[in-house]
């Protein structure tokens, strides 16, 4: 059984497929077609299609003209090594786009996507409890993530 995420894209279906691979390390494009046949959003090869893989994660998309929106209930997790890594894929990825608080972001086609740090879950993780709320309390402040200020808080409460 294989799962595979699915993204229906309004327009600029493959440009986006394009974004994203080369944004994201570790990441293809299987293919790109046009459905050869009419279909209920267009006539024979006006509608396309793509499978690609965002790091470990197999997708297909399809640009087929408007249907529902991407939102929230759905969204890209990138979990990033270091603040260079988030640095980078921030800006590239609002670019057109807007921010949003706690490390999300809506891109120019309208996905979303949270750009965090593997430190975070680290931090979160903590038996301390205490500490995990003053780590949640600095993420609920920031939009973009930041490495230090979470380990700031962190450690705040340690002697």
């Amino acid at each position: 059984m294989k799962v595979t995420q699915h993204l229906w894209f309004e327009r600029d279906m493959e440009a986006a497929v394009r974004f994203y691979t080369a944004l994201i390390p570790g990441s293809e494009i299987s293919w790109i077609s046009a459905i050869p046949a009419d279909t209920p959003s267009g006539p024979a090869g006006s509608v396309r299609i793509a499978a690609f893989t965002l790091g470990d994660q197999r997708y297909m998309a399809i640009e087929a003209g408007p249907l529902d929106p991407f939102n929230h209930s759905f969204s890209v997790v990138v979990e990033c090594d270091d603040q260079a890594e988030i640095d980078r894929l921030w800006e590239a990825l609002q670019e057109g786009g807007s921010v949003e608080r706690c490390g999300w972001l809506r891109d120019r086609w309208g996905l979303c996507w949270q750009i965090t740090p593997k430190r975070f879950g680290e931090l979160m993780s903590d038996p301390d409890p205490a500490k995990a709320r003053r780590v949640t309390e600095a993420m609920l402040g920031m939009v973009k993530f930041d490495i230090a200020a979470l380990e700031t808080a962190a450690e705040a409460g340690s002697f």
